[in-house]
């Protein structure tokens, strides 16, 4: 404003830019409404040459021809963003092949502790989050699209009863929406607690059961899985090595590139980490949706095997959560 009132030319800083505007960040899938059961017609659509082959319960789909030039590692490949029919996530990719495999379906018989797909993306999103093969994936999407509930789903299915992790570490930017509340008494996790409403709120939907009664405040089932859950500030992560670990970094774009890096960097043996985010809620002065932390994580780990991506669409909070997201 200072600028523009005394006539001096101004520009943003491009260096730290990971998108040349903010509606540049892939989305993860590419949905071919004509492909069709098994993919045909889009082979035929794509003109390219396939082999289908079976290892074990996996199906894969070897392409070969000129493959479209926005595909990349890790997205998925769809016939339609609901009932799909035909859902692939992209393993390998080069100008002249490809290789595809087929998802799980997460719809209706089998779920992740209970939870089921109901779109394609959120189909995608489960098999992105139980990969063993999958590292590191970011989820972005408007408020009350489901990314911290299936998140939460798949960690304590794969920590509590796959046993695959040891613990679930979950954390987030301490960044306030207005003005800062001040100061907080208590140990890290009790000063942590006031942020992590998300965490606490998608707890009490997942331990529901059909009669609409939550466990989640019975004493004995917090012990349980507070022996597993650890919450933590960001500010006291740097120098840790956290090994089994299932690491969920909510509000992800709310970090800087250098914060998110100090935060990625944490992994050790075995262990996933996920990034949680709306580049269209930033709280944090000076970041942008083309110069936060989880833009630049999605760009620049777009093309490592060993991590996915998705944009979540279908908004599942209230038709209110929806309507606002539209409207405001």
């Amino acid at each position: 404003v200072k600028a523009a009132a005394l006539k001096v030319p101004v520009e943003d800083y491009l260096n730290d830019r990971a998108f040349s505007d903010s509606d540049a960040m892939i989305e993860g899938a590419q949905v071919y409404a004509s492909a069709g059961q098994d993919g045909a017609s889009l082979w035929e659509a794509l003109n390219v040459e396939v082999t289908v082959e079976r290892i074990g319960h996996h199906t894969f789909y070897q392409l070969s021809g000129n493959m479209p030039r926005h595909w990349h590692v890790g997205m998925l490949v769809s016939d339609s963003e609901n009932g799909a029919e035909f859902e692939a996530i992209v393993r390998e990719i080069s100008p002249s092949s490809a290789r595809l495999q087929l998802l799980t379906n997460y719809r209706h018989h089998a779920g992740v502790w209970g939870v089921h797909a109901h779109d394609s993306r959120q189909n995608f999103t489960l098999n992105l989050l139980m990969d063993p093969e999958i590292d590191l994936v970011t989820i972005a999407g408007n408020a009350g699209t489901g990314k911290t509930f299936m998140t939460l789903a798949a960690a304590f299915q794969q920590t509590l009863d796959a046993k695959r992790f040891e613990r679930i570490v979950f954390t987030r930017a301490p960044i306030p929406m207005g003005e800062d509340i001040g100061f907080l008494p208590g140990t890290e996790e009790e000063k942590m607690s006031p942020w992590m409403g998300a965490f606490h709120d998608n707890m009490d939907n997942l331990l529901r059961n059909d009669e609409g009664e939550s466990s989640w405040d019975n004493g004995a089932t917090r012990q349980l899985i507070g022996s597993r859950v650890q919450i933590r500030s960001p500010s006291f992560m740097r120098g840790r090595t956290l090994n089994d670990t299932f690491l969920i970094i909510d509000e992800a774009q709310n970090f800087t590139p250098k914060q998110l890096k100090s935060l990625v960097t944490r992994a050790g043996r075995n262990t996933k980490i996920v990034c949680l985010g709306n580049v269209g809620q930033i709280d944090t002065p000076y970041l942008t949706a083309n110069t936060c932390g989880m833009a630049a994580v999605v760009e620049r780990f777009r093309d490592w095997p060993h991590a996915g991506h998705i944009t979540l669409k279908s908004v599942e909070r209230s038709r209110l959560a929806l309507a606002a997201e539209e409207l405001l």
